[in-house]
């Protein structure tokens, strides 16, 4: 058998789809990933994954490159004669849909992690686009032999009401999980130094501005709280901070800016919360399930995705979004009470368990494999098909 994954970019496939083309290497599978240049695909090699590029920009908007590749897509899909093409974010779903319609892909699978930027933007021009991207969508979304995987309620329903999808296509899958044992439950740190920190790309829609003018409020009296951002700038996105903003920012003294790092799990057991005050379209974001797997109290915004795995005065605190002063009243709360912490990061670790483990996610995602190709399944798949059909 044959899997071909598109995504923008291969360090987002390796840091959140790596499991899944494990597992289809473990069963035999001939795994072909297929992405952006320069998006560090020469780390492919070492876990032994075949890769072709494809001239693909996420933010770009120019007609000829859009057609080019797509084009690209369709001739790469004739040439490799996938049984299954999975697609992941916006460009890949639309343009790799059609493709493989027309080049005769027995199966395909599109995630949607998140409505994205297009989602958050205000104004009249993003009226537009919003509405030309949904009638995108409802041409795309059109293969006879399709699921369409949400992380989300909300955009699941978003995509049904619109009438974008057939019910009997779509599939909930909780994010792409987290590993319990890379993120292993640890005690915070026994210090006077309270550290909150923001583990994300650098964009003003994941709400790095409200973090830092919460932490310009906070430093005045709490002299011995640390603000940290984790992340590196995206300037294919319009709304990525720049360099010289988040360097500003540190010499002021306000927040440190660590950039990106590899070690997550280091960085989350040196922390004690966990802050991510977003608005932009999440699917599930990421950093949540490995905080909440680390055992770290979270607060987060009221947005959809954030509240997958959130939920208030439970497994974390949630504020409104773009709200700096609920930000900075739930900072305060959180600071100050060590007892709240840890209730609610013992509460988070126990759902990342139960919910959020991603070997859970693998199998959950392989039973949809399975089913378009109508191949049998395992007594533990059949199983995970029966619970998700009664979602």
């Amino acid at each position: 058998m044959k899997i071909v994954y598109v995504v923008n970019e291969a360090s987002f496939f390796l840091s959140h789809r790596l499991w899944l083309a494990r597992e289809a290497l473990d069963r035999g599978a001939n795994v072909v990933l297929i992405c952006g240049e320069n998006t560090g695909e020469h780390r492919l090699e070492e876990h032994g994954i075949d890769h072709v590029t494809v001239p693909m920009s996420r933010s770009g908007t120019n007609p000829i490159a859009e057609l080019r590749t797509f084009f690209k897509l369709l001739a790469l899909y004739k040439k490799l004669q996938p049984d299954l093409v999975h697609h992941v974010t916006i460009k890949p779903v639309l343009y790799g849909t059609v493709a493989a319609r027309l080049a005769g892909v027995a199966g395909v699978v599109n995630a949607v992690p998140g409505m994205g930027f297009v989602f958050t933007r205000r104004g009249n021009r993003a009226r537009i686009r919003r509405w030309l991207v949904f009638q995108l969508y409802r041409f795309a979304m059109s293969h006879p032999n399709m699921r369409v995987i949400f992380q989300n309620r909300e955009d699941r329903g978003a995509f049904l009401s619109n009438s974008l999808v057939e019910r009997e296509q779509v599939v909930l899958i909780r994010g792409s999980g987290v590993d319990l044992e890379a993120f292993e439950a640890t005690p915070e740190p026994q210090t006077n130094e309270i550290v909150f920190v923001l583990i994300a790309r650098m964009l003003r829609d994941k709400g790095v501005g409200e973090f830092v003018e919460a932490a310009k409020r906070l430093r005045s009296n709490y002299s011995n709280w640390n603000f940290w951002l984790v992340g590196d700038v995206d300037p294919g996105n319009p709304t990525s901070l720049t360099v010289d903003e988040l360097m500003a920012w540190d010499s002021e003294g306000v927040i440190h800016w660590l950039g990106h790092r590899e070690d997550v799990s280091e960085v989350l057991k040196l922390s004690h919360v966990l802050v991510l005050p977003s608005y932009y379209r999440e699917g599930l974001p990421k950093t949540l399930l490995e905080a909440a797997a680390s055992q770290r109290a979270i607060i987060t915004s009221r947005v959809a995705g954030c509240l997958e795995v959130v939920t208030d005065g439970v497994t974390g605190l949630v504020v409104e979004p773009r709200d700096v002063e609920d930000l900075t009243a739930a900072m305060v709360r959180m600071g100050n009470d060590a007892g709240l912490r840890a209730r609610l990061a013992r509460a988070a670790r126990s759902k990342a368990e139960a919910v959020f483990r991603v070997e859970d996610v693998v199998r959950d995602t392989f039973v949809v494999y399975q089913q378009l190709l109508r191949r049998p399944l395992t007594k533990p798949e059949r199983q995970a098909a029966s619970r998700e059909q009664s979602r």
